[in-house]
């Protein structure tokens, strides 16, 4: 409730606001949302709480579509009477500008079942950092949520507008006008200009404005290494990323201080001076920042060229562009922790204010990959940058969650020596390249084209001083020329069509001598030294895949040989997919869905017609009809008074044979024969009567609720069908009877949370057509579709393992088939291994929750 920073920052001698001080309604809590065009446009957020106005900026104001979420920064506790606020802010004042009070009105918590006032209600929420509430305003009226993000920036919320009558996709800031005076923000400040005396202007001067702007305190900003991205082979489409163009330059780092612009290579080299253009463009920003981005010199078709670039820094001839695409820091806040889009909104926001030349902001699309490297080839550009959405910036790293996907084929390589010159060439004849392996340089071929005289002179001259008469080099070079080897200290670009089959670089053209790079840093990208043994290891996967195409044949794996037949039966008609694709998609998923099978009983799903037709469990296997090899378990049934025969799934080759046999999907026990009473997990079957996704994922986030209360992890993914299932990981430390108690625990706690969608009746005709939390799967020998496996629906959809931050509007049931989701397995690898872990502590839960 301190106001000590509002004053602090504020001097009441030359600004209008009010002086901080504690006051309080009367009856219902205020809200009040101010237009606030200071150093750049924004809305401030208020919501009335224990006698002050706790405040957030919010840059691109507030929004009553539910699918938008806007960023929102928290800053100082404003005093209570703030909130009839209008008129202009002095310059030199601590936000200087004009302001109008937008919107104003009563709120209340959006949850009216709570104890005590709704005060404190609002504060605890506060605390926990997730507000709900409903504003009743004369703009913005109905639910809305602040949600804390977590992560570095502990100042960083999110505004969100819930679904309900008063939700539309309508834009409510074109409601432009003051409730108070009526007048718009253009408007006052015309008004402004007009009232201001000339006594007035005389009171401000230079000297006081600058000594007033620099009593606030900043945090150190200076250079940081820049995250760097992964190389990948192919586009995708997913809509959890996003894709920018990437440049073909030098990447940069600018730190714009208050009196300083500086720009760096990734390596800490000054681009200050060889990019002065660019330099002082950044000085029009009255905001001190890191800003990361490429710079670049672009060719008459508007497609950046390295070696356009490398002329610019010898004649200085062409112009600069600098392509931002990412902010680090932004008036002494650290920006690292906020999500990719966060970001991006702040650096579009800082950059849109100034009318810059050669200062752009790199736009971006979302999901759609594959059709964007299309429109960059066509456009003959470098490749593609694939970002996911929610990244934040890792500092110095090079990680996944950046990947560049190349179009023309270029790498970095270092000089290690030349050829004599032949024939009418002077200098030298050709450079000698090499590249880094695991820690040795290795050699990659020579380059002898992409020279003028100029060039091989300038070359030379830069070399001779670190001539050497020992190769750098272990291994010896298959060339007989005539080699002058060289000190590895010079990094150049080249292009070049492929690479060899014995790893060098195939017709390499010089474009240039990079100087942003340490040569440690120039490691080999070539073809893998593991290629042979992934090449057979690729044959054995597409060996399926190619055979399937006949109707009958045999398959090794491993030291079995199958026979599959029928492979180009259709199983499922509308999608043309073949038991063959099954028997594919098994063979190729293997080592994702084989630990939660091992030594497992299988209750066997069969189709052997195919969908449309009625399929059958199997749990008891004839020992005489099957193969010899097979693993299976006798277990008692107390239904059937019999030990039946269970299949046991521990390999490949069982994997494949039981899709062979018509197990579209694979249903393993929630325990294994080690411990056969003991289930390893907890289950929440989340089961819709009717096609509403969207309470479905209501329900899911409901149960993760409650297991975050309870300080307890738990794992989503789709079932593959029309509903969620929620995994809870427990170690095989409880009986079958008390995982069951348990899972009641949880779906009545959920129940009582959203009693008007959810129902705990089996019976169908009682649950009213609500969602049917299931709990008793975690009985004794119930199954339930595997992580990773197909299930017998339309599209051959896949039970497919979740990131909490999927489980969100967006999800459908249907989105993850087997035409699809391998190339997700391979980015995100298995989410879904931590259900294997250690697992919960029930006992202290009951004891937390009683």
């Amino acid at each position: 409730m301190s106001l000590l920073k509002y004053n602090q920052k504020r001097n009441f001698n030359d600004t209008a606001e009010p002086k901080g001080q504690v006051g309080r309604s009367e009856n219902q809590l205020v809200f009040v949302i101010q237009k606030h065009a200071a150093s750049h446009l924004h809305y401030d957020f208020r919501l009335e709480m224990d006698g002050v106005l706790k405040s957030w900026a919010v840059p691109k104001g507030p929004s009553l579509d539910p699918e938008v979420k806007r960023l929102a920064m928290m800053v100082e506790d404003h005093p209570y009477s703030y909130k009839d606020f209008e008129g202009a802010i002095p310059e030199g004042n601590y936000g200087a500008g004009n302001v109008i009070v937008w919107d104003n009105g009563t709120y209340l918590p959006a949850d009216e079942d709570y104890k005590g006032t709704a005060e404190k209600k609002l504060l605890a929420d506060l605390k926990k950092g997730h507000l709900s509430f409903t504003l009743k305003g004369k703009k913005l009226k109905g639910n809305f949520s602040l949600v804390k993000l977590k992560g570095k920036q502990e100042n960083a919320w999110l505004l969100i507008k819930k679904e309900d009558k008063y939700a539309t996709t309508d834009d409510v800031l074109e409601k432009d006008k003051s409730v108070i005076s009526k007048l718009s923000l253009d408007a006052l400040e015309k008004k402004a200009a007009k009232e201001k005396t000339v006594s007035k202007k005389a009171d401000l001067k230079p000297e006081a404005a600058v000594k007033k702007k620099n009593t606030k305190k900043k945090s150190v900003i200076g250079f940081k290494k820049p995250m760097l991205a992964s190389l990948t082979e192919k586009p995708f489409d997913d809509p959890d990323w996003i894709f920018e163009n990437k440049f073909d330059g030098y990447r940069t780092l600018a730190v714009i201080k208050e009196d300083d612009v500086q720009l760096f290579s990734r390596n800490q080299i000054s681009f200050t001076k060889n990019f002065q253009p660019v330099t002082d463009e950044l000085k029009k920003i009255n905001h001190e920042a890191i800003l990361d981005g490429e710079v670049v010199v672009e060719d008459e078709s508007g497609r950046s060229d390295f070696q356009l670039l490398q002329n610019y820094l010898k004649t200085g001839k062409g112009k600069l562009k600098f392509y931002v695409f990412d902010i680090l820091n932004l008036d002494g806040n650290d920006t690292t922790g906020l999500t990719l889009l966060e970001r991006k909104e702040l650096l579009k926001m800082l950059v849109s204010k100034s009318k810059f030349s050669n200062i752009i902001y790199s736009e971006h699309i979302e999901e759609k990959g594959i059709g964007f490297l299309e429109v960059a080839a066509k456009k003959q550009s470098e490749g593609i940058i694939a970002k996911k959405a929610n990244s934040l910036y890792t500092v110095g790293k090079r990680t996944g969650e950046w990947l560049k996907i190349k179009l023309s084929q270029q790498e970095e390589a270092i000089i290690i020596g030349i050829t004599e010159p032949k024939n009418s060439r002077t200098y030298f004849g050709a450079l000698l390249l090499g590249q880094y392996e695991e820690g040795k340089l290795k050699f990659i071929g020579k380059c002898g084209t992409g020279f003028s005289q100029e060039v091989l002179k300038e070359l030379h001259a830069k070399f001779e001083p670190y001539f050497t008469d020992k190769s750098p080099l272990e291994e010896k070079v298959p060339h007989r020329d005539t080699i002058q080897w060289i000190k590895p200290k010079f990094i150049c670009q080249v292009k070049f069509s492929e690479w060899t089959q014995d790893n060098n670089l195939r017709q390499p053209v010089y474009l240039g001598l990079r100087v942003d790079k340490s040569v440690k840093e120039v490691v080999f990208t070539g073809k893998n030294k593991d290629t042979i043994t992934k090449k057979k290891e690729k044959m054995e996967k597409t060996n399926v895949a190619e055979e399937h195409k006949e109707k009958n044949f045999d398959l090794k794996v491993g030291k079995t040989t199958l026979h599959l037949t029928n492979q180009n039966k259709i199983y499922f008609p509308n999608d043309g997919i073949t038991k063959g694709d099954i028997v594919t998609y098994y063979n190729e998923v293997a080592d994702l869905i084989l630990p939660y099978l091992k030594d497992r009983p299988e209750s066997m799903y069969r189709f052997p017609n195919g969908i449309e037709q009625s399929g059958f469990y199997q749990k008891d296997v004839d020992d005489d009809k099957i193969p010899s090899w097979l693993k299976t378990k006798k277990i008692f049934s107390e239904s059937t008074n019999s030990d039946i025969d269970y299949l046991i799934c521990n390999d490949k080759a069982t994997l494949l044979y039981m899709a062979n046999l018509g197990c579209i999907d694979i249903n393993p026990w929630n325990s294994t024969i080690k411990h056969i009473d003991n289930p390893d997990w907890v289950v929440i079957d989340i089961d819709p009567e009717k096609d509403d996704f969207k309470e479905v994922v209501k329900v899911a986030l409901m149960v993760k609720e409650v297991m975050d209360e309870f300080e307890t992890e738990c794992y989503c993914k789709t079932s593959g069908a029309s509903g969620l299932h929620v995994y809870i990981p427990l170690g095989a430390k409880y009986d079958y009877d008390s995982v069951k108690l348990f899972a009641e625990l949880i779906a009545h706690e959920v129940h009582t949370r959203l009693p008007e969608t959810t129902s705990l009746e089996r019976s169908i005709k009682k649950r009213d057509h609500k969602i049917y939390i299931d709990y008793l799967q975690n009985r004794k020998g119930q199954t339930l579709a595997a992580p990773y496996s197909v299930r017998p629906k339309p599209g051959a959809t896949v039970s497919t393992p979740l990131e909490w931050s999927e489980v969100n509007a967006k999800l459908s049931p249907s989105q993850f088939t087997i035409k699809n989701v391998l190339k997700r397995f391979e980015k995100k690898g298995d989410l879904w291994k931590p259900v294997l872990g250690k697992g919960a502590d029930i006992k202290a839960i009951i004891k937390k929750s009683s």
